[in-house]
This record gives C-alpha cells, structure tokens and sequence, in this order.
C-alpha cells in the first residue's frame, strides 16, 4: 500500500483497487498501533479509530489536501502511481 504523507508520527496510505473498485475514495492513518480509515468526500472517520488529537491532524490535512487525495485515488484506480502529498508542519 503506497505511503502519500506522513507527519506527527502518522502515516497516511490508500491502497490499489485497479477494476475492483468496492469502496467509496477513502485513505488509511496509522498511528502506533491504531488505524483510521477516512472518507475523502466529505473527510471523516469511517471505520477504525485514532486518538482524538491524530483525528483531528488528520482531518485537517485532509481537508487542506482534499483534491490531491482525490487525484492519487483516481490514479490508484488507474494502476497508476499515486504522488506525495506535503506533510503538516
């Protein structure tokens, strides 16, 4: 599963559906050993959990990043190799 960012100690990762497409556009956060899958469109948790402080670093670079995120799933679901986004700083 490709890495798109990481920052704060959270890695930011969306895996490869090329012709299977079986879920909404949607990331994976891992932090430690939790892991937080969000929606991009509209950006929230939709499965999984994250401490409450990494929720919100994660939404809020999403929502900064939002159409970056769309344009690496659009070229996952392609077969094609997604970019890296710019970490929080």
């Amino acid at each position: 599963m490709p890495e798109l960012s990481r920052f704060f100690g959270i890695i930011i990762r969306m895996f490869m559906e090329v012709g299977a497409q079986h879920h909404i556009p949607h990331f994976h956060a891992y932090y430690q050993e939790e892991v937080g899958i969000f929606s991009i469109d509209p950006v929230e948790l939709i499965a999984g959990s994250l401490p409450r402080r990494q929720t919100r670093l994660v939404v809020a670079w999403a929502e900064l990043h939002q159409q970056e995120l769309i344009a690496d799933w659009e070229a996952l679901q392609q077969g094609r190799a997604p970019a890296a986004i710019e970490p929080l700083k």
